[in-house]
């Protein structure tokens, strides 16, 4: 299951369930994100040529980040990026979400490990910007 978080015109998430699956190749993503998401699903024996990627200036403006839930359970609190608390959702065990725009904060409701990947090179503390998050009692989890 594919289920893209939306505020006003705005994709702010992208969450690939780990129950997902289709046949081929799907990228999930439009073009101009700086940050692709695909899914791939490939017969044995099928064969991607190799190859190398070739130099492509990129101007990239905001962070794009891509978790892999490795395993436990994350709650995902999404804000406008006026920082207005908007909903969240749960993220389990196999499930990658593409965080794109707006604000975002974590909330691990067991022991979890997740992966990230993100674009480089790292900017520190002038990356983000930290604010207070919803309190637990506001919490609107997404149906």
């Amino acid at each position: 299951m594919i289920e893209p978080i939306q505020y006003k015109d705005q994709m702010l998430a992208l969450v690939l369930r780990a129950s997902f699956r289709a046949e081929g190749i799907q990228f999930f993503t439009p073009d101009e994100f700086s940050q692709q998401l695909g899914y791939m699903n490939r017969p044995a024996g099928y064969v991607i040529p190799p190859h190398v990627h070739n130099p492509v200036a990129r101007e990239v403006q905001f962070t794009k980040e891509v978790l892999f839930i490795k395993s436990g359970r994350v709650r995902v609190d999404f804000y406008s990026e006026e920082q207005d608390y908007l909903e969240s959702t749960i993220l389990e065990t196999g499930d990658f979400i593409l965080l794109a725009y707006g604000g975002h904060g974590f909330e691990m409701l067991e022991p979890s490990e997740m992966i990230e990947v993100k674009q480089g090179p790292y900017a520190g503390e002038s990356d983000k910007t930290r604010f207070d998050g919803v309190d637990k009692s506001q919490v609107r989890i997404r149906k």
